[in-house]
């Protein structure tokens, strides 16, 4: 994989994002792809990268979090950047857990509602 270029579309079409969503990651610093006149070419690097930042929207995080967290690694190394995955990773379970709970509050007031609404329908009209 050391020598693996992915042009500008195939970068899109290997993480399935949209060419907006691409650029606004090199805006916004997340990607640094090499350029060659307009081209753009992703090397091992950034497919690492992206594939990090799609893994961490995909558990919630945001991109500036994202963001500063690939910063510690290019600041600090390795173990500081682990270290810091522990304490957001734990940070976002507390979190997912919270929603969770509030997901499973809102299906068992919608199915009793639907519940009702059903029963209510089955009675006979008076």
């Amino acid at each position: 994989m050391s020598d693996t270029r992915l042009t500008f579309k195939e970068m899109c079409a290997r993480f399935d994002v949209t060419p907006r969503t691409l650029r606004y990651y090199e805006y916004i610093e997340l990607l640094q792809p090499e350029k060659e006149g307009r081209a753009r070419f992703y090397g091992p690097r950034e497919i690492a990268r992206m594939t990090l930042i799609l893994r961490g929207r995909r558990f919630g995080f945001g991109l500036e979090e994202i963001r500063q967290w690939l910063l510690i690694y290019q600041q600090k190394g390795t173990r500081p950047q682990l270290e810091a995955w522990i304490e957001m990773a734990d940070r976002q379970l507390k979190e997912l857990a919270r929603q969770r709970a509030e997901l499973e509050v809102a299906i068992a007031d919608l199915q009793a509602l639907r519940d009702s609404t059903a029963a209510e329908l089955a009675a006979p009209e008076s």
